[in-house]
């Protein structure tokens, strides 16, 4: 990633062709025992939040907010500081290019007790999941939802 922004000066932004940095957040119940996830309007599959920077964003950490803010509907999200997974995947169609890599960097949010979701414009739902009953098999998502849960547990006990 630091390789394609040393590369790149417009790596952000979603007009990079070839491929731009993502933020990515996954929500988490106050308890860690639920994740927020969204079935995402275009590729049809559950996903944790998250999407393109926008300029008015400072910083990854504040995208990744931003992100979940909009498209889970939750306020007074907590970030938990620092990335929590990094992760590169191919996407189709992304604005004006038919093929681009996003390289995500996703964080850790906590979610006030008792937070009722809002489906955004972006999503056909958004719910809330047990963190070992989720809707896929993406051992992708199992990894991230695990890390996620290791670190709150770890950020909510001050053990890191």
């Amino acid at each position: 990633m630091v390789t394609h922004l040393e590369a790149h000066p417009d790596g952000l932004g979603r007009s990079c062709p070839g491929a731009h940095v993502t933020a990515g957040v996954l929500v988490l119940s106050d308890d860690h025992r639920h994740v927020l996830l969204t079935l995402h309007a275009k590729a049809r599959r559950w996903f944790h939040l998250g999407g393109h920077c926008e300029p008015q964003d400072r910083t990854l950490a504040a995208a990744a907010l931003r992100e979940g803010l909009e498209e889970s509907g939750v306020p007074d999200l907590v970030l938990v500081p620092g990335p929590l997974h990094l992760d590169a995947h191919v996407v189709g169609f992304c604005g004006e290019h038919p093929q681009v890599t996003h390289l995500d960097v996703r964080f850790l949010a906590l979610a006030p007790a008792g937070a009722v979701p809002e489906v955004s414009e972006e999503s056909l739902d958004v719910r809330w999941w047990p963190v070992g009953d989720l809707p896929t098999e993406s051992a992708e998502l199992r990894e991230l939802v695990a890390a996620g849960v290791a670190l709150a547990q770890a950020w909510s006990s001050r053990a890191i």
